[in-house]
């Protein structure tokens, strides 16, 4: 686990102490920052991990990036249209995606639920809260998502139980403790304040050692310069969508930036899932080093 989850864990659970306003829009503004700024970057790797994967020439490439591209352009237009399924298309996709970081259980039944995990603790400390972004993002019948979701929060969070155990079986106790903490937070922290914590400290660090060792060759400055460069034409895309569109948009900055997250979330779990296949066949693969045993702590 990145050492900074530890210490964001303890800053949280002292400011619950303590009884800090976190619940209220300053903060919720910054965790929102943080979640965006910290989180976003996991996914501007894709096109690059791609072309470390197969050879592409640039007819191809930009075909790629056009597909891509285009993915994102009707996820956003989706959240204009029919937000409500927008909405339920991005939580089963979230909820899929996290179940990428549960890779010592072998039933896709259990890593789903191990997924939603991170979705339906918030339901459990602030149901009020979280049926409130949900219509921000969304519309009023967006309330009905988060009682259902609520109404399966004991099933789910038994069957991460279940998981946490197996995980620390398999001896990923690190993995196992750190979720045990991070689901406890999201129980008890305001829901965007308890998702950073768990998008960028602990589900983002992995992502992005992973995509390290696949792009083992590439330079730090360069290493830096595409995750800022992606991550920040993605921000200003979303921007310039939410200013240009002649529809009324919502002017909650937590709902624009879940909003966002669910855009480039669609094609980042289908070329992740591929290419989390494609570079583990032996053409590809490497001598084990000290990022891989990072990537896979």
């Amino acid at each position: 686990m990145h050492p900074a989850f530890w210490f964001v864990s303890a800053a949280l659970v002292i400011a619950l102490i303590l009884k800090a306003p976190l619940a209220q829009p300053a903060a919720i503004a910054t965790a929102t920052i943080v979640m965006i700024g910290g989180g976003l970057p996991h996914g501007a790797y894709d096109i690059a991990l791609l072309r470390r994967a197969v050879s592409l020439n640039r007819s191809a490439l930009a075909l790629v990036v056009g597909g891509y591209l285009a993915i994102v352009v009707l996820m956003a237009l989706l959240w204009t249209c029919l937000p409500l399924i927008a909405l339920v298309l991005f939580l089963a996709i979230a909820a899929v995606h996290f179940g990428e970081d549960w890779p010592m259980l072998d039933r896709g039944l259990l890593r789903f639920a191990a997924g939603a995990a991170a979705i339906v603790a918030p339901t459990i400390g602030h149901p009020a809260d979280v049926a409130t972004l949900f219509v921000a993002m969304s519309d009023p019948r967006a309330a009905i998502v988060a009682k259902i979701i609520t109404a399966t929060a004991p099933v789910t969070l038994l069957v991460t139980a279940v998981g946490i155990a197996i995980a620390w079986r398999h001896e990923n106790r690190q993995w196992a403790a750190s979720m045990t903490i991070c689901l406890a937070l999201l129980v008890l922290l305001p829901p965007v304040a308890g998702f950073a914590l768990f998008f960028v400290f602990l589900h983002t660090p992995r992502h992005l050692a992973q995509a390290r060792v696949a792009l083992f060759d590439m330079t730090q400055v360069r290493w830096f310069a595409t995750g800022a460069l992606v991550s920040g034409a993605a921000i200003l895309g979303w921007w310039a969508q939410q200013r240009l569109a002649p529809w009324q948009i919502d002017e909650s900055l937590a709902a624009q930036a879940f909003q966002l997250l669910a855009a480039v979330a669609v094609p980042h779990l289908v070329l992740s899932r591929w290419l989390e296949k494609r570079l583990r066949q032996p053409e590809i693969a490497r001598p084990i080093g000290p990022i891989e045993k990072a990537a896979t702590a």
